[in-house]
């Protein structure tokens, strides 16, 4: 027993070890990304003055204003210089960076320098795992900073502190005030202010956006309604939409707002109401769903078969959807609740890479299993089955298969849930 023991404390001084050699060389992999970046901005800098311009692909660095080529890789990536996502692939020779400014983005990100300005990134390295950021960037002014994959949420990140991003976001929407592609900053920019202390610079926003937003535009009210539930403001929320009711009375999007709002109100049988008449396929309720099949985040076999007899939520989301992380809490309560009465969920994460989903799921302690491609709704294979287009799509089927709702969430979730437990008919 004592051979054993001190093998045990062996093998976990070893294990320890390897893990402080791992940390350091993942940390010299950062040094030397950063290195290569800012020999990449150097260069991009030297072409953009000789051609007023910046290249259409990072490769035309090469040899003339980037001597070594090897700078283009990142010493983290194994996939032998091939950016994660495909439409950055560089078509002339292998490049580990994301550029942001090729001939697909360049329209885009042109319009979005107006309102973000050159610090937003101009080339993304997305190949360190285990670090307490998702990406390196190089901005358009050059510099390297780290930041999350989706820097337009957390632009702090971009600017340094929340006081340089207040600055910068409201001059950007001082040049563009009335571009629907931007109302997003606008809620952005209050939650800054709020987070300084500055709420009477929140209602001063509320009315510029007030008068940029056009009557007919939904999109805009839900940027509204962020807004004024940040000031607390929740029954003029309400009145909007019901005002937005009697107007577009089937549209599920106006029922989905109303149903969140009553329940945040208290008011749960009307919440009830709202999600059941948001529902997005009704001609689907009833009826059979197919089967699939599938590996999971670890690498087992799952299928729907596998969980005949339970209520299972099939929940198609993203760790990048707002919606998403904030039903969260609320599923989770769900299935601590119910988990051990027969009630299980399977994650289908849409549109988010392998390493970032499962930083979520250790943050967020989510038990149950998960199955994720890292590709977009339109390329997914279960969504492509599904014929899911856009996440939260949460679907919960009945012990027998059939499908009972593609909407479960909120005060809904947990009332559908009730009822189909207690529902013995449809045991199998």
């Amino acid at each position: 027993m004592k051979v054993i023991s001190t093998l045990g404390i062996l093998l976990r001084s070893l294990v320890g070890v390897a893990n402080v050699e791992d940390a350091e060389h993942d940390q010299k992999n950062v040094e030397i990304c950063i290195q290569n970046l800012t020999a990449i901005g150097k260069a991009v800098r030297a072409y953009h003055d000789e051609h007023g311009d910046f290249p259409e692909w990072l490769s035309e660095l090469y040899p003339k204003y980037l001597s070594d080529a090897s700078l283009l890789l990142c010493p983290a990536d194994e996939g032998d210089g091939k950016p994660i996502f495909s439409s950055n692939t560089d078509p002339k020779m292998p490049v580990s960076y994301g550029y942001q400014f090729h001939p697909e983005y360049r329209e885009q990100k042109a319009k979005q320098r107006e309102v973000f300005g050159d610090a937003m990134p101009l080339a993304r390295c997305r190949h360190h795992e285990n670090q307490d950021f998702d990406c390196l960037n190089l901005s358009f002014s050059f510099q390297v900073y780290p930041s999350s994959h989706g820097w337009e949420s957390t632009p702090e990140d971009m600017y340094g502190s929340t006081e340089a991003a207040i600055a910068a976001l409201d001059a950007g929407l001082q040049r563009q005030p009335g571009d629907e592609s931007f109302f997003s900053v606008y809620p952005t920019l209050a939650h800054f202010y709020i987070k300084v202390g500055q709420a009477e610079e929140v209602e001063r926003l509320i009315n510029r956006f007030k008068s940029n937003m056009k009557v007919d535009d939904l999109d805009a009210y839900y940027y509204l309604s962020v807004m004024l539930e940040m000031m607390r403001r929740d029954e003029e929320v309400l009145e909007i939409f019901e005002e937005l009711e009697g107007r577009y009375p089937d549209n599920p999007n106006v029922c989905r707002k109303l149903a969140r709002i009553h329940e945040k109100l208290g008011n749960s049988e009307l919440s009830i109401e709202y999600w059941k008449k948001a529902e997005s396929k009704p001609e689907l309720i009833g009826k059979p769903v197919s089967n699939f099949s599938a590996t999971d985040l670890d690498g087992n076999s799952i299928s729907l078969q596998d969980y005949r007899g339970k209520i299972v939520l099939l929940d198609f989301w993203g760790v990048w959807c707002g919606f998403c992380t904030l039903e969260m809490p609320n599923l989770k309560k769900v299935y601590d609740t119910y988990k051990d009465e027969g009630f299980d969920v399977i994650g289908v994460t849409l549109g988010t890479d392998e390493a970032e989903l499962r930083n979520y799921i250790k943050e967020n302690d989510i038990q149950w299993r998960q199955i994720c491609s890292g590709e977009a709704s339109g390329n997914d294979p279960l969504a492509q089955q599904y014929e899911i287009t856009g996440v939260p799509e949460p679907w919960l089927i009945a012990r027998d298969g059939t499908l009972i709702s593609t909407d479960a969430r909120g005060a809904l979730l947990e009332h559908l849930v009730s009822e189909a437990l207690k529902d013995k008919s449809k045991d199998q």
